[in-house]
């Protein structure tokens, strides 16, 4: 005897199986995209000078986005002089100390990036010495970047020129942010002294005016510069005032 079989209760089984696939699967998915934090740039140790300034930068990724505490001897740092200036895409955060004093604000810090995966860490010290306490080659500052009013679409050039003993690196701010010089679309460029050659503007001046250009013929890209850093190249400034007409010699 045949037994009439039932179409309902056949379509009601992957009906219902169907909704459970796709929760499940959404489920699945979201696990897989959310990531703990990982940093992309954890802070340095630093020497800062009584009266100067400091600050650590921390950078990091996750899904969610993970959200960056600073703590200072494991306690959330709260401090007039201390200012948190977070990146304007969320990704990280500088902690900056002004002015510092010492001993007070010797210590070690924490950056602390969590979000609802994880929670990762990283730590740093701050050393804060006297003038009387510097030794010998400590990095100065003997030329610092001037206020400029260019036109809209020129090239602005600023210069920062610093001594000490190993040779200092120089790190560029925005609003106290890190300038970013690779994803800029090439509007911001940073150069050292080292990829440059060195050249004097023969029309002297009081002080003597100085200029610093790409090692090409073309002497493009001029900067003023101090006396002190002329060696290797000389350039002819034939006219100063309003564009100068320069040729370039190489001195072997």
């Amino acid at each position: 005897m045949l037994v009439p079989s039932c179409p309902t209760m056949r379509r009601a089984r992957p009906t219902l199986l169907l909704p459970l696939l796709l929760v499940l699967g959404l489920l699945l998915h979201l696990a897989d995209a959310q990531t703990p934090p990982k940093f992309l740039r954890t802070p340095n140790d630093q020497t800062g000078v009584q009266g100067g300034v400091a600050s650590f930068i921390c950078q990091a990724t996750g899904d969610p986005r993970p959200k960056i505490v600073w703590n200072k001897k494991g306690k959330k740092v709260s401090n007039q002089r201390f200012e948190v200036i977070e990146f304007d895409d969320g990704s990280g955060s500088v902690l900056r100390i002004q002015p510092l004093r010492t001993p007070r604000d010797e210590a070690i810090y924490e950056c602390v990036a969590s979000n609802s995966v994880g929670e990762t860490s990283a730590t740093t010290r701050l050393t804060v010495l006297r003038e009387d306490q510097l030794p010998p080659g400590f990095p100065t500052i003997d030329m610092g970047p001037q206020l400029k009013v260019v036109e809209r679409t020129r090239t602005a050039t600023m210069l920062c020129a610093a001594s000490g003993n190993p040779d200092p690196d120089i790190s560029w701010f925005k609003d106290f942010l890190p300038v970013n010089t690779s994803n800029n679309n090439g509007r911001i460029k940073q150069l050292r002294s080292e990829s440059f050659g060195k050249c004097l503007a023969l029309k002297r001046t009081s002080p003597p005016l100085i200029f610093m250009f790409q090692q090409l013929l073309k002497c493009m890209a001029c900067i003023l510069l101090t006396d002190s850093l002329v060696s290797g190249l000389l350039l002819e400034a034939h006219t100063l005032s309003p564009h100068p007409t320069v040729s370039c010699h190489y001195q072997l």
